[in-house]
C-alpha cells in the first residue's frame, strides 16, 4: 500500500496441544529458525522468539499485509507441519486451537524482548497458565476460563 507507514509490536502466545511437553531442546532453535522464516516470508520483522516445552512467545514488528489470525494459521500450520515431516516425534504434532496477542509501544521492546529470551528463568517461578492468565488480566482481555490453556492432568 502506498504511503501507509506503521509502527505496530505484537507478542504472539500459543500452545502446544494438550500443553504436553513436547519441544525439545535438541530441536528447539531449528524451530525457532523455521519459525523465524514464516514471519519474515509474510513481510514482517521477527524481534523475538523462545519456545518453551508446552508453548512459544513470539514477538514480531507486524506490517498490516496480512490479518492476525491469517498470520498465526501459517506460523502454526506450517510448523506443526514441519515438526511432523522432521520426524521429531514418534507421534503426531499439533498446536493446541487459539492464541494471545498483546501490542507494545515502541519504548517497551527491549523489556519484551528480555522477557520472552529469559522464559526459563521466569517459568522456575511461575506457570505457563499464570503467566497467560496475568497477561489476560493484565490487558483487561475478557476471557473464558473454559478456554484457558489448562495445564496437563496427571
Amino acid at each position: 500500500m502506498a504511503n501507509t507507514y506503521t509502527q505496530i509490536y505484537l507478542q504472539f502466545v500459543f500452545a502446544v496441544e494438550n500443553r504436553y511437553c513436547l519441544i525439545q531442546p535438541q530441536w528447539k532453535e531449528e524451530l525457532h529458525k523455521y519459525i523465524t522464516g514464516i514471519v519474515q516470508n509474510n513481510n514482517h520483522k521477527m524481534l523475538a522468539i523462545n519456545a518453551m516445552p508446552d508453548h512459544v512467545h513470539v514477538f514480531v514488528g507486524y506490517k498490516p499485509n496480512q490479518s492476525v489470525p491469517d498470520l498465526l494459521q501459517d506460523i502454526k500450520g506450517d510448523s506443526s507441519t514441519w515438526i511432523n515431516e522432521k520426524r521429531f516425534l514418534r507421534g503426531h504434532f499439533n498446536w493446541q486451537a487459539g492464541f494471545g496477542a498483546f501490542s507494545y509501544s515502541h519504548s517497551q521492546i527491549d523489556r519484551v524482548i528480555k522477557y520472552i529470551m529469559n522464559q526459563e528463568v521466569h517459568h522456575k517461578k511461575k506457570t505457563f497458565q499464570q503467566e497467560y492468565v496475568e497477561l489476560l488480566k493484565k490487558y483487561e482481555i475478557d476471557y473464558n476460563e473454559k478456554y484457558i490453556f489448562h495445564p496437563i492432568e496427571t
